[in-house]
């Protein structure tokens, strides 16, 4: 399975608005791409600002299809201008 972990800062203006269109983002990825088995959204208990995002993918495949995906395109699109940092790291799961 491919990981990918991404650590966002919303700017204090938009993190509602943020927090909405990722949670659509998320509920999307699971209804429509096969390859897609888990996309958590969590905010930081002490900065709603801080969300972390733990997605699970079939594979590097079905990963790169959800960057094409229409629904993400849009979604960056709107949001890359609310984000003050955005960090992504990618694993290969051993465990389960």
């Amino acid at each position: 399975m491919y990981v990918v972990i991404v650590d966002f800062v919303a700017k204090p203006e938009h993190v509602e608005s943020f927090r909405t269109e990722m949670v659509r983002n998320a509920r999307a990825s699971l209804a429509d791409e096969p390859g897609c088995r888990q996309f958590d959204v969590s905010v930081a208990a002490d900065d709603p600002a801080k969300i972390f995002l733990y997605e699970l993918y079939d594979d590097r495949a079905a990963f790169d299809a959800h960057l094409k995906t229409t629904h993400y395109r849009e979604f960056d699109a709107k949001t890359a201008p609310w984000v003050a940092a955005k960090a992504a790291r990618h694993f290969l799961r051993v465990c389960p």
